[in-house]
């Protein structure tokens, strides 16, 4: 089975750039597909300096639906977004004013990533950070989700007016470049290895370095003092029942539209809600992304439904593991091309979150907003869609999302389905 392999590169333009994530870019493209991905072959899908978050969002939910293993290499820098306190990795338009907006979550990473199957995803990073984020990590380490092995180093801010080269992506490329792939912690090692004492770190500074769900800080290889277990970081918005998003599209092409909004929830959900509601050594997520793949919607709704069921039995109505099962089967009704049902879905657990007291602009209430609003433009059935969209209109006034004009889109969507009547 061929894989698939996403080189993304990202850094601000101008006096906000932090390191040359682009320069790694040839030298990555020149290792062969196969060498990359571990696979006879591979589907290499190339992001250099990209501007919207949207498009990058797009590319990596591609990468994450794919059969096969998936390798990513990612390059940047990270930034704190000011009202959230949550990594983003910058993009081209970044700036600190505009994190929020132009920056690409890095949570959106495990979201995407949370149903592949366990041991088939790996991620290798090389970023920096500015000097809140790299306080902010110190406490809260980074993660891409419990199944997907993490390889690579975090390092602090350069010094001023200096932009960083991506050492330690360069040194893994060049490894490659070989055509071995060797087995990935010994290539982590090696490129480790290559650039020590390249960028002698300032006290109390030393790189924050990941090898598949262990990390520690400095050098050399291994830790002197071992591993420390990387766990979901503590949230920083209002709580709220972790319920991590699958897949969904961006909204339709209108004047000032919000892109949906993958939540910022703890990323260790999916396992936990299959100890705690599947029998024992199960597997609903797996279960669930097979049947869908396989063309079996219907089976796949009806794992979703039963371990709802299970859940409620279990834990009550409204807990965490009832709503994620209900945010599973928004998106499988979404997959199965049941816009109506999804959209449903979607507005119940907005409803259901803002009901429990989290903020109109909590990540999971924006999130689930923005895929109804999605959903709702793809009702065919005018009536149907007047009835949602009267719903959808109302809470769009609690929720306005993170661009205007959303509100104003459903009001003028619903005069035309007026006109329809």
């Amino acid at each position: 089975m061929p894989g698939t392999v996403l080189l993304l590169a990202a850094s601000p333009v101008g006096k906000g750039c932090l390191v040359d994530a682009a320069s790694v870019l040839p030298v990555l493209a020149a290792v062969a597909p196969s060498v990359l991905s571990g696979t006879d072959t591979a589907n290499i899908v190339e992001l250099a300096d990209p501007l919207e978050p949207q498009a990058v969002l797009t590319r990596l939910r591609a990468a994450a639906t794919a059969p096969g293993p998936l390798t990513m290499f990612v390059t940047g820098q990270l930034q704190l977004d000011r009202r959230q306190r949550l990594p983003h990795l910058a993009l081209a338009r970044t700036t600190p004013a505009t994190v929020r907006y132009t920056a690409f979550p890095w949570h959106w990473i495990a979201d995407e990533l949370r149903l592949r199957p366990p041991g088939s995803t790996t991620v290798f990073v090389d970023l920096r950070t500015d000097a809140d984020t790299w306080t902010l990590l110190a406490g809260r380490p980074l993660t891409v989700g419990p199944s997907t092995a993490l390889y690579g180093r975090v390092a602090p801010p350069p010094p001023r007016r200096t932009v960083a080269q991506p050492a330690y992506m360069r040194a893994v490329a060049t490894l490659l470049r070989s055509g071995h792939r060797p087995p990935l912690l010994q290539l982590h090692e090696q490129a480790l290895s290559r650039t020590a004492g390249e960028e002698p770190a300032r006290p109390g500074e030393a790189d924050l370095v990941f090898a598949h769900g262990q990390s520690w800080a400095g050098r050399p290889w291994p830790p002197e003092a071992g591993f420390t277990t990387v766990t979901s970081p503590p949230r920083t918005v209002p709580p709220s029942p972790p319920v991590p998003p699958t897949a969904a599209s961006a909204l339709p092409t209108m004047p000032a539209a919000p892109p949906p909004v993958p939540s910022a929830s703890p990323v260790t959900l999916p396992g936990q809600a299959a100890r705690q509601v599947g029998s024992p050594g199960s597997d609903p997520h797996g279960e669930i992304t097979a049947a869908v793949r396989d063309g079996r919607h219907d089976d796949a709704l009806a794992l979703a439904g039963r371990r709802e069921r299970e859940a409620l039995r279990a834990h009550g109505p409204g807990s965490e593991q009832v709503l994620h099962w209900v945010e599973v089967r928004a998106d499988l009704a979404m997959f199965a091309g049941d816009p109506e049902r999804s959209c449903r879905a979607w507005l119940a657990l907005a409803g259901t979150r803002l009901d429990a007291g989290q903020a109109a602009d909590a990540p999971e209430v924006e999130s689930a907003v923005d895929r109804a609003h999605h959903q709702w433009g793809r009702i065919g059935d005018p009536v149907r869609a007047r009835e949602l969209g009267a719903e959808l209109a109302r809470l769009r006034q609690r929720v306005p999302g993170r661009r205007e004009g959303a509100l104003d889109h459903v009001r003028q969507q619903l005069r035309q389905l007026q006109t329809q009547a």
